[in-house]
C-alpha cells in the first residue's frame, strides 16, 4: 500500500498517473489532496495530473526522479535500506574540522561510491565532519549543486539516493560525521514546477525563483521547508546542514523560518540522540544568528565567517578589489581584529555596499566555534574568473602561514578539498543544461559578471557548459605523492593534530586571544594561553622578543631559532611555541 499525496490548493482535480492508469485523489484538509493504492510500492514510476493540463508533473516531494527532473517520480521506501550505523554517535560542531567537498569532482568517477575510496585519506588528515555541497536533483549531467529544484531526491548524477546513503554509512563507519548543504533561497532555472501547484513562489532573486515564506499560504511552503531539512537528518542520517545563503530568506514573520527550523531541529537530535548541527551562510554579520534562543537569538550553532576569509585573503594575496576593498585598507591590523572579533564590519563603514554594516559579536557570550572559518572554500575559488586556487598565486610558505592562523584560531577551521596538499587544479564554475538557450544564457551572464567586477578579460572565463571547465576541475590524486604538495599535506596533518592535542588551541572564547602585529615587518603573533603562534609573512626572517622563556617548539614550517624571549623566523613561514 502507497499512499500518494500533493499539495494542490487551488486546483479543482488532482490525479496520479501509474503506468498508462489515472487515478483521481480526493481533496483533503489544508489544500492537500490523497488517495492509497496497493501493489504500487518501492520502484513504482508516477506523475500528478493538474485538472485539465495533460503533461504529467513530477511529485515536488518526490524522492526520486532516475530520469531526471522533467520526469516521472519513483516511489523510494526509506526502509528498504539496511544502515550499518548504529553505533554511531556524531559528531559535535565545536571542536571539529569540517572539509568541503564536490563529490562529482572528487573523483574521477564523480559519485558517491567512488568518493567513499578516499574517506581513509580523510580520516588520516584528522577531519571530523565531511560537509558535502548539494546532492538533490538538478537538470543536466554536471553542476554544481546550487541549481536543484527537486529537493527531495538525490541526484541521479552521483549515483541516487541508496547511493547517498551508503556514503554517509561509510563516513560513520570511519568516524566521520556528514553536513549536506542545501539550499531554500531559491530553485533552479530548469525544472522547477512548484509553481504548479500552489503559492510556493514570491518572486525572484539574482539566482532564480524564491519560496514564499510570508505571504497566503506560506505555512505549506514552511513546511516544505522543515521537512526537508528534517528528512535529510532523519532518513539520511546526516549529522548536519549547512544553509545557503540565508539572508536571501525573504520571511516578515515573528519566529523566522531559520528559528522555527532550529526549534524542529532541536526536538529531532533529542529523539535519534546525536548532535544536529545547522550551519548558516549569511552575509549579515548578525550575530542573532548563532545566539541561543534563550539569548534573544536564532540558535543556529554557527555560521561561514567570510570576514575571517577575506582578511587573510588580502593580506596573503594583495588583493583589494570590489569587497576585498575594506579589508585590504584595514589590513595586518584588520587581520588581528577578525582573529579576536570574528567579523571586521561591526555596525562599521563597508565602501562595497555604500552603507554601515553588521553588529559586534558578545565574545564573552558566544563562542568562535560558531564561526565556521576558511582560507578557501567552493565560492572564493569558482566564482573566481578562472576558478584559480591560491596555490597558483602564493608560496607553499604562505599558504602553510595561511593554514596555521586557521587551524590555531578559536573558530571552526574547515578546508576545501585537495587544499590540504595545495591541489594545483582548478575548480571552476560549471554547468551543463540541456537547453541550448539556457547554455548560452549561463555563458553569457557569467563573462557579463566578471567584466562588471574589472577582470581584464572576460573572454577569459571559462565556458560554463564546456567539457573541459568540469573535468579540469577534478581532483588530481597523483598531487599528495609529489612534492610540494607532499609537505604541505604533511603540515595540514600536523596543524590538526596539533590543535587536537592542545587545548588551548581549540579554545573557542575570543575574548582570550591576544594578537600581536607588526603591520611593517609582516609578522603576527598570536596568543593563546601559553601557546604563542608565530607568523611572518614578509620576504626576510624576523626576530622577535616574545616576552617569557621559550620551552619548546611544538611545530614550525621552517628551521627557527630561539634563546630565552627570542625568537628568530624565516621569511614566509610560522613557529608554534610554548611558553
Amino acid at each position: 500500500m502507497t499512499e500518494f499525496a500533493v499539495w494542490a490548493p487551488d486546483r479543482n482535480r488532482v490525479s496520479v498517473q501509474v503506468g498508462d492508469d489515472r487515478h483521481p485523489l480526493q481533496p483533503a484538509a489544508g489544500g492537500w489532496w490523497r488517495t492509497v493504492l496497493p501493489d504500487h510500492g518501492h520502484g513504482t514510476d508516477y506523475a500528478f495530473l493538474l485538472d485539465d493540463d495533460p503533461a504529467p508533473l513530477p511529485d515536488p516531494r518526490s524522492l526520486w526522479q532516475p530520469a531526471g527532473v522533467h520526469e516521472r517520480s519513483r516511489v523510494y521506501d526509506h526502509e528498504s535500506f539496511w544502515w550499518t550505523d548504529d553505533a554511531w554517535t556524531g559528531r559535535t560542531l565545536a571542536g571539529s574540522v569540517l572539509y568541503e567537498c564536490h563529490i562529482g569532482t572528487f573523483t574521477d568517477e564523480g559519485t558517491f561510491d567512488a568518493a567513499i575510496g578516499r574517506l581513509d585519506h580523510l580520516v588520516s588528515l584528522g577531519i571530523d565532519l565531511v560537509e558535502v555541497l548539494p546532492v538533490n536533483a538538478v537538470d543536466g549531467p554536471v553542476n554544481w549543486g546550487y541549481d536543484g529544484v527537486g529537493w527531495y531526491a538525490v541526484t541521479e548524477n552521483y549515483g541516487g539516493p541508496d547511493s547517498f546513503k551508503r556514503f554517509v554509512d561509510a563516513c560513520h563507519a570511519r568516524g566521520l560525521g556528514v553536513v549536506l548543504d542545501v539550499v531554500y533561497n531559491h530553485l533552479g532555472p530548469s525544472g522547477a514546477y512548484l509553481d504548479r501547484f500552489g503559492p510556493y513562489f514570491a518572486g525572484s532573486n539574482i539566482w532564480g525563483p524564491s519560496l514564499n515564506l510570508d505571504g497566503t499560504g506560506s505555512d505549506e511552503v514552511r513546511r516544505f521547508v522543515i521537512d526537508n531539512a528534517l528528512m535529510w537528518l532523519r532518513d539520511f542520517h546526516v549529522d548536519g546542514l549547512r544553509i545557503d545563503a540565508v539572508h536571501a530568506l525573504r520571511d516578515t514573520r515573528a519566529q523566522h523560518v531559520l528559528e522555527q527550523l532550529a526549534v524542529e531541529v532541536t526536538a529531532l537530535e533529542a529523539h535519534v540522540g546525536r548532535p544536529l548541527s545547522l550551519i548558516a551562510e549569511s552575509d549579515l554579520n548578525d550575530p542573532k544568528m548563532i545566539t541561543a534562543r534563550e539569548g534573544g537569538g536564532y540558535g543556529l550553532d554557527a555560521q561561514w565567517c567570510d570576514d575571517v576569509h577575506h582578511a587573510l585573503h588580502t593580506v596573503l594575496t594583495g588583493e583589494g578589489q570590489g569587497y576585498y576593498r575594506d579589508f585590504a585598507d584595514a589590513g595586518m591590523n584588520g587581520l588581528a581584529h577578525v582573529l579576536t572579533r570574528g567579523f571586521l564590519h561591526e555596525g562599521t563603514w563597508s565602501s562595497f555596499r555604500g552603507r554601515s554594516h553588521g553588529a559586534p559579536i558578545d565574545t564573552a557570550r558566544v563562542p568562535g566555534s560558531r564561526l565556521v572559518t576558511y582560507l578557501q572554500n567552493h565560492d572564493q575559488i569558482g566564482n573566481r574568473a578562472t576558478g584559480d586556487r591560491l596555490t597558483h598565486t602564493l608560496s607553499p610558505g604562505l599558504l602553510a602561514c595561511g593554514a596555521a592562523l586557521v587551524f590555531t584560531s578559536g573558530f571552526t577551521p574547515m578546508l576545501f578539498m585537495g587544499e590540504e596538499w595545495g591541489a594545483r587544479t582548478p575548480w571552476q564554475f560549471f554547468s551543463r543544461f540541456p537547453d541550448p538557450g539556457l547554455q548560452k544564457a549561463v555563458r553569457e551572464g557569467r563573462r557579463s559578471e566578471f567584466a562588471d567586477h574589472g577582470w581584464a578579460d572576460s573572454a577569459e572565463v571559462p565556458d560554463p557548459n564546456a567539457d573541459a571547465t568540469f573535468l579540469d576541475s577534478k581532483l588530481d590524486w597523483s598531487e599528495p605523492e609529489k612534492e610540494p604538495h607532499a609537505t604541505l599535506l604533511r603540515m595540514h596533518r600536523e596543524l590538526i593534530a596539533l590543535r587536537r592535542a592542545w587545548p588551548e588551541l581549540s579554545d573557542p572564547w575570543l575574548d582570550s586571544v591576544g594578537v600581536d602585529v607588526h603591520a611593517e615587518a609582516r609578522t603576527l603573533v598570536v596568543n593563546r594561553g601559553a601557546m604563542r603562534v608565530v607568523v611572518n609573512l614578509g620576504p626576510d626572517p624576523v626576530t622577535l622578543s616574545l616576552g617569557s622563556t621559550i620551552t619548546r617548539i611544538l611545530l614550525a614550517s621552517e628551521p627557527t631559532r630561539s634563546e630565552d624571549d627570542s625568537f628568530t623566523v624565516p621569511a614566509e613561514a610560522f613557529a608554534i611555541c610554548r611558553l
